[in-house]
């Protein structure tokens, strides 16, 4: 087995996961299969048994799926990384591992909108109560906790507002009160954000974004931070079943070798546009990271490795502006998702969060003039004249 502590993130997302195979392939073969053959029937009973290491049933393990998952857990510098379904998949196995009936639940108010739906409509009917906070309010998080708090939720940035949350002071007011901190790394990726280092217990990410990065797969990922967690996580994942195939496994680990080259341009790009948008007079306020106008930018300065490639910002006509605006661009791809090579523009309040309704969303600060880009890896140039002569089709 190769050894990647000591590699920069830079080498391990080319490397980690890798192993020597039969045949010394450079890229791991996709093992296609849903069950494996035994030697014999006591190698079959002491894999069930546990006495011995290797697959059984691909819902159970996959060598391709594994590889994936190794590369997760070295790049997050976690213990384990299970590869799910969707990002959904993975939110939900977290839940019903960490969470029962009796349980409360705090949980950012700015995140992905079907994360606000399951933690709001679909968790109480288990009877597990939540309540959803400003997470960049340090004070608000802790008015929140009750004896009964089991964890505390967070996307940070959060989606679509790009609100930051302390995760060295939220991490330590959790575990002050017996709780563990679940975060959604997706918007930073492990290379411009490592949460482990802040204390947290459990990442997850949706595999659809930047990590594949070719809007090709949907698929979702939990690192869990010690052995005793992993084992949890794997129990659970393994009966709801909500697994990531060898094939989508394949093509996430292939996108993984390029998200350092990727990450850079997203954030070398947003960069260029945040500072254009700010400028822009049809533009009320704008929302990213590496602008000092971010309210939480010197935590961003200090938690961050960079900036990332999503920005939000509020249009002058609100809803009106932003669907002329949208309707007019011509790069930019009018889309849900983000993460990808090409850059996608919505309208949160009317797509992505919708299903949290109205009342939600005003608690959040998603208004309905609120437009989120994430911008691609294009030239930054052709991004910004796309824009530019978008919002301009406002004015006509």
């Amino acid at each position: 087995m190769k050894k990647h502590d000591k590699m920069s993130l830079e080498s391990l997302v080319i490397h980690a996961g890798i192993e020597e195979n039969e045949y010394l392939a450079v890229v791991p073969p996709i093992y296609q299969t849903s069950t494996f053959a035994f030697d014999s029937a006591e190698q079959g009973a002491a894999l069930f048994s546990g006495e011995c290491q290797g697959y059984i049933y691909s819902r159970m393990g996959n060598p391709t799926v594994v590889a994936l998952e190794k590369s997760l857990a070295a790049l997050e510098g976690g213990y384990g990384g299970l590869a799910c379904g969707s990002g959904m998949a993975a939110i939900h196995t977290t839940f019903a591992t960490l969470l029962q009936a009796g349980d409360h639940l705090v949980c950012s108010d700015a995140v992905y909108g079907p994360t606000c739906t399951l933690v709001e409509t679909i968790l109480p009917r288990y009877g597990i109560d939540c309540t959803l906070v400003d997470s960049s309010n340090l004070s608000a998080i802790e008015e929140a906790i009750r004896p009964n708090t089991k964890v505390i939720y967070v996307e940070t940035p959060g989606n679509p507002t790009l609100v930051i949350c302390d995760l060295e002071a939220v991490s330590a007011l959790a575990h002050r009160h017996g709780a563990k901190v679940v975060i959604d790394n997706t918007f930073m990726s492990p290379i411009l954000q490592q949460p482990f280092r802040w204390g947290v217990d459990v990442v997850v990410h949706s595999l659809t974004k930047f990590l594949n990065g070719h809007a090709d797969v949907v698929g979702g990922a939990i690192v869990a931070k010690d052995q005793e967690q992993y084992l949890a996580f794997r129990k659970v994942l393994n009966q709801l079943g909500g697994i990531l195939p060898p094939f989508e496994s394949f093509l996430v680990h292939r996108g993984i070798k390029t998200l350092a080259l990727r990450m850079g341009r997203h954030c070398e790009n947003a960069a260029k546009v945040a500072d254009f948008l700010e400028q822009h007079s049809a533009v009320e306020w704008v929302r990213f990271p590496g602008l000092k106008s971010h309210p939480q930018y010197e935590i961003a300065r200090k938690q961050m490795l960079g900036p990332g490639g999503m920005i939000s910002f509020e249009l002058r006509g609100g809803l009106e502006a932003g669907r002329t605006m949208m309707n007019a661009v011509k790069l930019c791809v009018l889309a849900v998702s983000l993460g990808g090579v090409e850059s996608l523009i919505q309208h949160p309040a009317s797509m992505t969060h919708a299903s949290m309704g109205a009342e939600a969303r005003h608690r959040a600060n998603i208004t309905d003039g609120l437009v989120r880009v994430s911008v691609g890896i294009e030239g930054v140039e052709d991004i910004i004249a796309d824009l530019d002569q978008a919002m301009n089709a406002i004015k006509s």
